[in-house]
């Protein structure tokens, strides 16, 4: 039986094995991660090319090495330097350097060895831990750590979901069979989406299509450096957070502290700089409906009845669906266990962030303990930080 199984190998499953191997004292032949995916952080890698982005909008501090030095002392070293770009404020770095970083210390701290491909089918009570059921067989464990991300739940408008469904040329830059290199891009795309993702994406395309990409979002551009306060990382905000008895209203600090659908004020600059060149078109607008025409395109059409808008490829950078990931079999699990949940669906976890006697949470499901920022990179390090105190017990 293993010690440790961590459910979910992007960045939190990733960075939570680094942590429980080599910080935690946790034996490498007790732990694996399963992920259905055959290299760690695929998704990570394919989305963050998918919208072309450039630079983290997180600060150099939060890499995926228990040093928070680590990256910078990464950029000095031979295997660094050809990718050592940063840019102000908070030294963020580029998705290159991030990236050969992130490859480095997955290859000499040997994480690949950790892994297990596959899916979760169902989670059971055993002897005295847990049996976890997937395809190729079970996996039984002491103790295992749900590290769920929401990536493989991208939000589809219901516009959308019925063009979708005709076979029409639409896909969101979040959907796992989509990959930028192979979208037919050269005629009039329309990028639909009011965030961060959206604009580097429409970007991106606009760079190889010059003139032919329209940027389109339901509300006025909104510019924050970060997609929270960094007070919702350490005491400043959290203390109070935490005191608050009432799940409900944790769940509305969440909401209101997000900055959903924003972007740095360097992505903006980005954007206003190619709406003047012409490189890109943009309307702030929302879509009420879209048909298919005889040519093939997609018919756009505004909720306030000023037009339509045709174009040969619509992209979606809509973000993710606010659902509880995990799907069918968490469902059966929360049933079969009695695993207390918030009113929002979210799990109710003690601060060591375990949902059941040796059952773990990161990540958005750990969020209604740590707070805005859980879901991010910044937040597998709180996770780690909870984790790792009871990690020899």
């Amino acid at each position: 039986m293993l010690e440790w199984l961590i459910i979910g190998g992007g960045i939190h499953g990733t960075y939570l094995s680094y942590v429980l191997t080599h910080v935690a004292g946790v034996s490498a032949s007790r732990l694996r991660v399963l992920d259905p995916h055959a290299t760690p952080l695929a998704l990570w890698e394919q989305f963050t090319t998918n919208v072309g982005m450039e630079f983290l909008r997180s600060p150099v501090v939060h890499n995926l090495d228990p040093d928070p030095q680590a990256l910078v002392k990464f950029a000095h070293t031979a295997a660094g330097l050809p990718y050592a770009r940063f840019i102000e404020p908070y030294r963020r770095p580029a998705l290159d350097l991030f990236q050969a970083h992130t490859r480095h210390l997955i290859e000499h701290q040997r994480l690949r060895e950790l892994r297990v491909q596959g899916r979760a089918r169902r989670l059971q009570p055993y002897a005295d831990g847990f049996r976890v059921e997937t395809a190729d067989g079970d996996l039984m464990a002491r103790r295992v750590l749900l590290a769920l991300g929401v990536t493989e739940q991208p939000y589809w408008p219901e516009w959308a979901r019925s063009l979708r469904a005709t076979g029409a040329p639409i896909t969101h830059v979040f959907d796992t069979t989509c990959r930028r290199s192979e979208l037919p891009i050269g005629q009039q795309t329309v990028v639909i989406g009011g965030g961060i993702s959206a604009v580097q994406t429409a970007l991106v395309l606009a760079h190889q299509a010059p003139g032919q990409v329209t940027l389109v979002m339901r509300h006025p551009l909104r510019v924050h450096q970060f997609d929270s306060d960094p007070g919702w990382l350490g005491p400043k905000y959290l203390r109070s957070y935490q005191r608050e008895p009432d799940y409900g209203q944790r769940r509305a600090h969440i909401q209101s502290a997000r900055h959903r659908g924003s972007v740095p004020p360097d992505v903006e600059q980005a954007l206003g700089a190619a709406i003047a060149s012409g490189m890109l078109s943009m309307r702030t607008i929302e879509v009420e409906s879209a048909t298919t025409n005889t040519a093939g395109c997609i018919t756009l059409r505004w909720t306030d009845g000023s037009g339509t808008l045709d174009a040969h490829l619509v992209v979606l950078a809509t973000g993710f669906a606010a659902t509880r990931p995990g799907g069918a079999w968490l469902d059966a699990a929360i049933a079969e266990l009695g695993l207390p949940c918030a009113a929002c669906g979210y799990p109710l976890v003690d601060e060591t962030l375990c949902w059941y006697p040796g059952l773990y949470v990161s990540g958005a499901l750990a969020e209604l303990e740590l707070g805005p920022a859980a879901r991010n990179i910044a937040g597998a390090r709180m996770a780690a930080e909870r984790i790792r105190t009871i990690a020899r017990y």
